[in-house]
């Protein structure tokens, strides 16, 4: 079950539309300004893959899939060389965007919600070019009323809604995709996030690239499976959302926290070392499990907090996983 998450005031705090225009226009500012000045060279998307074109030789290195070795440079070079090969046709990337009720929660300087969205942009703006595809399924919680007096959200045993927004290419279609994640109404309740990343394997959809966004705060039983099976055939890359509140907890005296699955609200007395450094090691084992499940469903996994510069963090990975596919490695 997941742990309960410290609230900023006594009710969630909803997300006009208003503020949510503003939002997105800043950051399509800030993702169109920096990324095209740190980011030098035309990438395909946040994960590149490689295609079937023949491209450029360069020397072999270790970890090099021996199977693209060009033997007439090789021969001529009396040195070991590989070929490059380039995409072919456009790639089809599909986001899964995980909007409960706990992402209108943040005690740095963004909501999480408003970092998913930062997301969003980004690898929009990634992958958007060059003729690519980029679709959408969107989940939220049931939206049922509270049931009681101490209840801040709908339990999370109430279906959540599910939301399908097809691929399509084009920066006036990505720009509409955005807008429309960043205008979902989060509802109370957590939606599912192992139906939501079904939705992906069901119907078999083109090899491509497939983004999870989310604080994955449901149990990984939930979605592990799905996720395994979604690597089977596409490219995966998990981007993690976390607020400080959520790793441990300050000295501030007596803090309501919320359950995100229950609705039920807590006074806790964080005066105590003892129960803030119980809080601190249950969070840590249950980022420790997430990462294990990550990992052993072979995707990628970032992570972006609301109290750092989610953008260079982008950056940093995103040239990473160039800099390790260049040199024919794996992840």
């Amino acid at each position: 079950m997941a742990r309960a998450a410290p609230v900023t005031s006594a009710t969630p705090r909803p997300a006009p539309a208003d503020r949510s225009e503003a939002v997105l226009s800043r950051l399509q500012l800030l993702v169109t300004r920096k990324l095209d000045g740190l980011l030098q060279g035309d990438y395909v998307g946040l994960l590149p893959g490689p295609g079937s074109e023949a491209g450029e030789s360069r020397e072999y290195r270790p970890g090099d899939d021996v199977r693209r070795m060009d033997w007439p440079v090789t021969a001529r070079t009396t040195t070991p060389h590989v070929r490059r090969t380039v995409a072919d046709r456009e790639l089809e990337t599909w986001l899964a965007v995980d909007l409960s009720a706990s992402l209108d929660f943040g005690t740095g300087r963004w909501l999480k919600r408003e970092v998913v969205v930062a997301a969003v942009a980004a690898i929009t703006h990634l992958t958007v070019r060059g003729g690519n595809r980029v679709g959408a399924v969107i989940g939220t919680g049931a939206g049922a009323p509270p049931a009681g007096r101490r209840r801040l959200v709908a339990p999370a045993a109430a279906p959540g809604v599910l939301t399908r927004l097809p691929a399509r290419s084009g920066r006036r279609e990505a720009q509409g995709l955005l807008r429309a994640v960043a205008g979902t109404e989060l509802r109370p309740g957590r939606s599912d996030l192992g139906a939501l990343i079904d939705m992906l394997n069901r119907p078999p959809r083109r090899r491509g690239l497939v983004v999870v966004v989310s604080d994955f705060l449901a149990p990984p039983a939930q979605w592990a499976r799905p996720l395994r099976k979604l690597r089977v055939r596409h490219d995966l890359l998990a981007v993690e959302v976390v607020d400080p509140r959520e790793l441990e907890l300050p000295d501030v005296g007596v803090l309501p926290v919320v359950d995100p699955e229950t609705g039920e609200l807590h006074e806790v007395q964080t005066a105590d070392p003892r129960l803030r450094h119980r809080y601190a090691e249950a969070a840590a084992a249950q980022r420790a499990e997430i990462s294990a499940a990550l990992r052993s469903a072979g995707a990628g996994h970032l992570r972006l907090r609301t109290d750092r510069d989610w953008l260079l963090d982008m950056v940093r990975f995103v040239a990473a996983q160039r800099h390790t596919r260049t040199r024919g490695t794996t992840r």
